[in-house]
């Protein structure tokens, strides 16, 4: 799992405030006993998928195509230490391009 890390010093974060980070991270905190397994659900361009899927470092992931096949709901379910390595998570699918965390 990622090593902990500030919330400033993950990319793809910019576009969140610290104080939402924050809030975040005592919301995960608060509602899990850690570890414990995570589901994380993004949106994808069909570009994306190797990239999203290499986030998770050979973990299964689901994946379902949208009606056009465009997109893709790409679905992990993950055993993370702690809120540190969730937010790692999705900072790091924030740098990629067209991509929609749920």
């Amino acid at each position: 799992m990622p090593q902990e890390k500030h919330p400033d010093s993950f990319p793809g974060t910019t576009a969140r405030s610290q104080a939402w980070w924050d809030q975040f991270r005592t919301l995960l905190d608060e509602l899990n006993e850690w570890p414990a397994e995570y589901m994380f659900k993004f949106i994808v361009p069909q570009s994306s998928l190797a990239a999203i899927k290499t986030i998770f470092d050979g973990q299964p992931v689901r994946v379902r195509a949208s009606s056009r096949g465009n997109y893709l709901s790409v679905t992990a379910r993950v055993l993370v230490d702690s809120s540190e390595d969730v937010i790692a998570i999705y900072a790091s699918a924030g740098d990629i391009e067209g991509v929609i965390s749920l």
